[in-house]
């Protein structure tokens, strides 16, 4: 049982909230286009200052790791590595795509036996996914995947697949097979993540506060900055 900041990143998404025992108490989100960095500590500011809450009172605070735009996990690890060293307290990690995938089984109440394919974006036709069953277990690697049409079409044919995340908006057109099922509106959230981040604290698997990086899963390019630098 814990009080946990929950911080998500990972995309054009910014979102916090505070749960205790699983359970949200507040939190605040915005899928605004580059605004982590002018408003991921105000939002922590606000949902602290209503809740009255000390940083000491809590027990950890769950990030989201990745895979996803390096901007955004940078962010994002950054403040919850400020907070927990000057609060003293635990650092855990989520694991972005099983957490939308867990907010995508929830949010389409789902309990048929399909596959789960949360997608982020990683520019060009290039997406970070991987594939879930109903239990939330990994199938396969996690991977940067150059998206065509023979895309999964080994499990496809065996399975219906929900597809989902900004990844998966620019792939409807390119993965046409009939068990192929496409979800809007389903992205990474510090919601999703409050399942997974109460039981890694339960089961005491915290990081090292010193050598935690984001999960990148491809190295950095740098490149001429566009108006939007989480695509």
């Amino acid at each position: 049982m814990a009080r946990i900041l929950n911080i998500e990143t990972s995309t054009f998404v910014c979102s916090v909230n505070i749960a205790e025992n699983g359970n949200k108490i507040i939190g605040r989100e915005t899928h605004e286009q580059n605004a982590h960095s002018k408003i991921l500590t105000v939002f922590i500011e606000e949902i602290l200052n209503e809740t009255a809450y000390k940083i000491s009172s809590f027990d950890a605070v769950a990030v989201s790791k990745g895979p996803g735009s390096y901007t955004g996990l940078r962010i994002g690890v950054s403040a919850a590595k400020g907070i927990v060293y000057g609060g003293g307290i635990k650092l855990l990690s989520v694991n972005t795509l099983q957490s939308m995938a867990w907010g995508a089984k929830k949010t389409l109440d789902i309990s048929e036996p399909v596959l789960f394919a949360p997608m982020i974006d990683a520019r060009r036709m290039e997406v970070y996914t991987q594939l879930y069953d109903i239990n939330l277990k990994p199938v396969n690697e996690i991977k940067a995947l150059v998206v065509d049409e023979n895309s999964f079409k080994t499990k496809l044919n065996s399975h219906k697949i929900c597809f989902f995340g900004d990844g998966a908006d620019k792939c409807k057109h390119t993965i046409l097979h009939k068990n192929a099922i496409f979800y809007e509106h389903i992205h990474p959230s510090a919601d999703y993540m409050i399942h997974f981040s109460e039981n890694l604290f339960n089961e005491k698997k915290f990081e090292d506060l010193a050598y935690f990086e984001p999960f990148y899963l491809k190295d950095f390019v740098a490149t001429i900055p566009t108006k939007n630098i989480f695509r």
